[in-house]
């Protein structure tokens, strides 16, 4: 885990580097977009160090995921704001604003917020990472784990996965083009699906202990502890794939824009890709440890995308095997 935390922090350093120092692509604002830019980058650091000092007093250290959500409408209307409303990175700012309010309502109804902004439910897995990796029970190397990997590396991500606005702001048109059109109904629905899948996800987990608190009979999914009906039988992890897409779809407005179609902004999308495979794995070492027919579903429905050859359920048959009760 240490390493693979290593591996993220220096790869967005890397990319960084190689972007704005590199001159591998063409990174060349105004005077004006690049004074809004160093602006910009002072927001992602007061971000940042109220995520780490809040977590560091309150002792919960999910911060960063409170402002996932709000983060990037922050920065978005702030670009668009100074380019005095361009047209597209408007277009560009209503979408992700719908994006950050379905967002903040399913971190909301999880309970992740509290009357008490420094309190919430915090992710499950830093409990589990100090449980596998001891040396992060120290309070000094948690707290550098906590600045370096849970602040300034995801906020840092969040930061970088909404500048192709700034990209489009590059470019020389404002006017939208039927591309435009074509990529906001696009990142419209991969919201949708993502909602979706979420919405699947909380009413079974919901149902689920619902049923365990009421001491009655788990059957299916309930009796295996994990979802695999709806979106879930296509992709272990619908919402994953869809969060991706969406800010991949994003990145496409600066391709709209500048006519270039691989440019500096599409750092924030590749590092993203890379965080949630990562995430994935680590989640699902975490399920297979927590239910047993896990390693079963792993083999008959893709992390991602892809196709099952059949249900999955249906191995159980075809092998004669029954569930077993998680």
């Amino acid at each position: 885990m240490i390493k693979k935390v290593i591996t993220l922090i220096l790869s967005l350093v890397v990319l960084v580097y190689l972007i704005f120092y590199g001159n591998i692509f063409e990174f060349e604002l105004n005077e004006f977009q690049m004074s809004i830019f160093k602006d910009s980058v002072i927001i992602y650091l007061i971000l940042t160090g109220s995520c780490f000092f809040v977590g560091e007093i309150s002792r919960n250290y999910s911060q960063v995921d409170k402002v996932w959500s709000i983060a990037p409408i922050i920065y978005v209307w702030f670009f668009a704001y100074h380019s005095n409303f361009n047209l597209r990175m408007v277009l560009m700012s209503i979408l992700v604003t719908v994006w950050g309010i379905r967002l903040t309502y399913n971190f909301a109804r999880k309970s992740g917020y509290s009357i008490y902004f420094w309190r919430g439910e915090e992710d499950y897995r830093w409990k589990i990472l100090k449980e596998r990796v001891p040396v992060f029970n120290i309070k000094i190397v948690w707290s550098i784990f906590n600045l370096l990997f849970i602040c300034l590396y995801q906020m840092g991500l969040i930061f970088l996965f909404t500048l192709p606005i700034l990209a489009a702001w590059q470019g020389d048109s404002s006017a939208l083009n039927i591309y435009d059109l074509i990529i906001a109904i696009l990142m419209l629905s991969f919201i949708i699906t993502e909602s979706i899948a979420d919405k699947q996800q909380f009413e079974f987990q919901s149902n689920k202990y619902k049923k365990i608190n009421n001491n009655e009979n788990l059957t299916g999914d309930f009796k295996r502890g994990f979802l695999s009906k709806g979106l879930w039988s296509s992709s272990r992890h619908p919402n994953f794939i869809s969060e991706q897409l969406i800010w991949v779809t994003f990145y496409l407005f600066s391709i709209s824009a500048t006519g270039t179609y691989l440019n500096w902004s599409i750092t924030g999308c590749i590092l993203l890709i890379i965080l949630f495979y990562n995430s994935a794995n680590y989640t699902e070492s975490i399920s297979e440890k927590k239910y047993p027919d896990y390693k079963q579903y792993k083999k008959k429905v893709s992390m991602f995308l892809g196709f099952k050859k059949m249900k999955w359920e249906d191995h159980y048959i075809i092998n004669k095997k029954t569930p077993t009760k998680s």
